[in-house]
């Protein structure tokens, strides 16, 4: 994990391990919301009413990390496993595709080299979910089109005291850690090692989530 050419939050890097999870190949969609939020009575975000952020394919934006949350706990009692949302080193895990030095998900090559990553923030919306090649383990859209919510809280000093196994940061502070670029930059991909945060309780239309099946962590509010 980290990034000795990155910024201050992404250092030292060091190599950690995680215990064997599933994560979902995209970030959970418009249509899968819906299907929740018609299961439990909770409404879709605003955003929804807008014609940029309601496609069903499109991912479901502008909700919060307790929202995010609340469906991992429905999708949970719906299908019998435990679902929640990843934490940064399962997301670095998965983004780096055993590339470990790689600054982005294909490899090293600047994203001004993809179309997708010098025009696609014109659109100023996302992408509808797996438009694009998935990498070599089958996921898509890591790194691009919307920034995602991870379990951590987010402290930009963890990284020297974080443990080797299956780190995850539970000591609260004013935000949550997420992780990958988003559609509303000029250049819209994120490196492997790039750490975001933000207020549990704001609901931005970059942000979004995607879920993991994996060991149980307790939440720590």
């Amino acid at each position: 994990m980290g990034c000795e050419t990155g910024r201050a939050d992404e250092n030292p890097v060091h190599r950690v391990c995680v215990d064997a999870f599933a994560m979902g190949s995209t970030t959970v969609t418009n249509q899968q919301y819906r299907a929740f939020a018609q299961a439990t009575g909770e409404t879709m975000p605003p955003a929804f009413n807008d014609a940029c952020f309601n496609d069903p394919s499109q991912p479901v934006v502008a909700v919060t990390w307790f929202s995010a949350m609340a469906y991992c706990s429905w999708l949970s009692r719906e299908t019998g496993f435990s679902f929640r949302l990843p934490t940064e080193a399962e997301w670095e895990w998965t983004v780096r595709d055993g590339r470990e030095r790689a600054l982005y998900a294909w490899g090293n090559d600047p994203p001004e080299t993809f179309e997708l990553y010098r025009t696609g923030w014109q659109e100023q919306r996302p992408h509808c979910v797996a438009l694009h090649p998935p990498n070599r383990l089958g996921f898509y859209d890591l790194g691009d089109n919307v920034h995602e919510w991870c379990f951590d809280w987010y402290d930009p000093e963890y990284y020297p005291r974080a443990p080797w196994r299956n780190p995850v940061n539970l000591d609260a502070t004013a935000r949550r850690a997420s992780r990958g670029g988003a559609w509303r930059h000029r250049v819209k991909v994120s490196r492997c090692a790039a750490r975001s945060s933000l207020s549990p309780h704001f609901a931005y239309t970059d942000y979004g989530f995607r879920v993991v099946r994996g060991r149980e962590i307790r939440v720590a509010e």
